[in-house]
């Protein structure tokens, strides 16, 4: 695979940095959605987007910029999610990772529909109760990725992308 420094090899390293930097912020809605989906509390949370920023900073030498930059950082972000996850379990000892407190943050009043808040409250449940490959599954799922991507960020075959998806759809059924 080819890196940055060999396809670019004018790119000084104050480029690499502005380039990788513009990046980020142009996909930082993926860091969100991760880190929302694998911390709980503020603390946890900016915890969590900085060990992501800078596992992304490292790699960055070795993105090909012929794939999808936002494929290539999920990927990233969900491993270091779940290497996060796995470590805090193992000094929380227990199995339950609420999604977010951000859920209650919606119910300020500002919603207009408190039945839609339920029905996502659920649903952030449901999400935050599955085992981490069908979490993260779930998140790009409901971001509407494509299947070929989501198996491509996960490291499974589309197959199985479809297959699983299609067992979450009817747990969900079954649960709501």
């Amino acid at each position: 695979m080819d890196t940055i420094a060999a396809i670019m090899p004018t790119m000084t390293a104050n480029d690499a940095q502005d380039a990788f930097g513009k990046l980020l912020q142009r996909h930082s809605g993926i860091v969100y959605k991760v880190v929302n989906s694998y911390a709980r509390g503020a603390d946890e949370r900016a915890e969590l987007a900085q060990e992501i920023a800078a596992q992304l900073w490292h790699a960055w030498p070795k993105y090909d910029p012929t794939r999808s930059f936002s494929t290539w950082m999920y990927r990233i972000a969900l491993n270091v999610a779940i290497s996060h996850l796995r470590s805090m379990e193992l000094r929380r000892r227990h199995d339950a990772v609420p999604l977010d407190d951000a859920l209650h943050d919606v119910a300020d009043g500002s919603a207009a529909d408190p039945e839609q808040e339920q029905r996502l409250r659920l649903l952030q449940g449901f999400i935050a109760r599955q085992p981490q490959l069908d979490r993260a599954l779930l998140l790009l799922y409901l971001e509407e990725r494509p299947q070929r991507e989501i198996a491509e960020i996960l490291g499974i075959t589309e197959s199985n992308v479809s297959t699983k998806i299609g067992r979450l759809k009817q747990r969900i059924r079954d649960e709501f």
